[in-house]
């Protein structure tokens, strides 16, 4: 039997801070072989998890999605020590019924990224990873079952498009991808593919912040700042939550992802 995960990270998006029980603290500031991450990586106890906790777009929201070091993010956490990741994103919605303060859980995702590096092997031996189910069951049941126990459910089984940023879509980029997709957002890809390559359980809790363009209403940030300022509470009690689910044996195959994967 495997043994139980001892240490979760948790990369948020805005509006996701201070999620750390009282206590003993520490900051880590961490080199990779592809640069520096967004900046230095917080560690505390989340729920009696060791938890590490790393700003996505840097202290102060400085770096636009299009430009966050996916890989040095990814790497400085499994550097130091992480079993898992669990990320907070706010998304925009292409479905009526997944309206601004929905919580969803992607089981999907189709990538319209464009100039992003979304691996880690670029050279040397050669690595397929499958991704035909790109989210870790465990973490997903956990998400579903905190979520439940607060009376905060998740929408579960929804596909996430990822695109460039950081401009919104235009109407009709926005209604082409309705057609295939029901939250839209800048940062899912490449994390969740570095994570399998880094053999890490990955799960996106997903925030829906506003309506995109199809609804015949432009974008404004200001509706997402207060949309993800309401509900940033919310999304902190599901995280303790959650991360107290995490700490157990895997069930998942995460681990293995490498094991056939190679060339």
């Amino acid at each position: 039997m495997s043994a139980a995960r001892r240490t979760v990270a948790v990369i948020g998006g805005s509006g996701i801070t201070g999620i750390f029980e009282p206590g003993s603290t520490k900051s880590h500031r961490v080199a990779t072989p592809w640069g520096a991450p967004s900046g230095p990586v917080e560690e505390g106890m989340v729920g009696g998890v060791r938890t590490l906790f790393l700003a996505r777009h840097g202290p102060g929201h400085t770096i636009p999605p299009h430009r966050v070091n996916y890989r040095a993010n990814v790497d400085a956490l499994r550097t130091l020590g992480a079993e898992a990741i669990v990320t907070v994103s706010s998304v925009g919605s292409l479905r009526e019924e997944l309206p601004p303060g929905t919580f969803v859980l992607p089981s999907q995702f189709v990538d319209f990224t464009k100039q992003r590096p979304t691996t880690f092997f670029d050279g040397g031996r050669v690595f397929h990873v499958s991704l035909a189910d790109p989210f870790c069951p465990d973490l997903l049941r956990a998400a579903v079952a905190a979520g439940e126990e607060l009376g905060t459910p998740f929408v579960e089984g929804k596909t996430y498009v990822c695109v460039e940023g950081p401009r919104f879509s235009t109407r009709a980029e926005s209604k082409f991808f309705r057609s295939f997709a029901d939250v839209i957002g800048m940062t899912l890809v490449p994390e969740v593919t570095l994570a399998r390559e880094r053999a890490l359980c990955y799960a996106c809790l997903a925030m829906v912040t506003d309506f995109d363009v199809w609804a015949e209403r432009p974008v404004e940030t200001k509706e997402i700042v207060e949309t993800m300022h309401r509900n940033a509470s919310r999304m902190q009690r599901v995280l303790a939550a959650l991360l107290s689910r995490v700490a157990v044996p895997p069930t998942c195959r995460c681990a293995n992802a490498l094991d056939d994967a190679g060339v």
